[in-house]
């Protein structure tokens, strides 16, 4: 999974979980936090709908961070406002820095199966004392040698209770139409 080959998946268009849009669920979870200075990561970018929601809603902390600048700089021609001092392009397992919040869209389920333990450390060493990660897993099995990658509850649990509280880990209600169904919603609280 290098730069190189995410840059090829979105060259040519072979980004199916691509939502055009910031998804309803980690919509309505930004629209509910109040402080703007939160400090925020949004890694495996992509497109950067999310980190372009958060600077219309005037957050003034968040960074999205990718491999590739290619999906986010198509965004960028459309949104003439895109945050592009924001943006961090680099491998999310070298990234350092400490955040209050991660928001989790589609970039779990990009990573090789046999890296999961060291995305849940990884998160775990980026957030502050107190700090979340929120957003969507894919609670769904792809007959994929290839991203995106599935999972389930079950398997998630296990992953993530050694390093974070579950504070909500539950069928998303309100998932768009492809994923009705096939997601869960997680606020996961680093645990000191």
């Amino acid at each position: 999974m290098t730069k190189e080959y995410w840059e090829n998946r979105y060259l040519n268009q072979q980004v199916s979980w691509d939502a055009k849009s910031i998804t309803t669920p980690l919509r309505a979870y930004i629209d509910q936090l109040a402080d703007k200075e939160t400090k925020i990561l949004v890694p495996g970018l992509g497109h950067g709908y999310e980190l372009l929601y958060l600077h219309k809603q005037g957050f003034k902390n968040s960074l999205g961070l990718d491999f590739t600048a290619v999906a986010f700089e198509e965004t960028s021609k459309v949104e003439l406002d895109f945050p592009r001092d924001k943006v961090s392009i680099g491998d999310f397992f070298q990234h350092e820095g400490e955040y209050d919040l991660i928001l989790e869209q589609t970039f779990f389920c990009s990573i090789p199966v046999e890296q999961r333990t060291d995305y849940v450390k990884k998160m775990h060493g980026l957030l502050r004392p107190n700090g979340k990660l929120v957003g969507l897993l894919f609670d769904a099995t792809f007959e994929l040698a290839t991203p995106p990658f599935g999972g389930s509850k079950d398997e998630y649990l296990a992953l993530f209770e050694p390093y974070f509280t579950i504070e909500v880990m539950d069928r998303a209600f309100n998932s768009i139409k492809p994923r009705q169904d096939r997601e869960l919603f997680i606020i996961l609280k680093k645990k000191i």
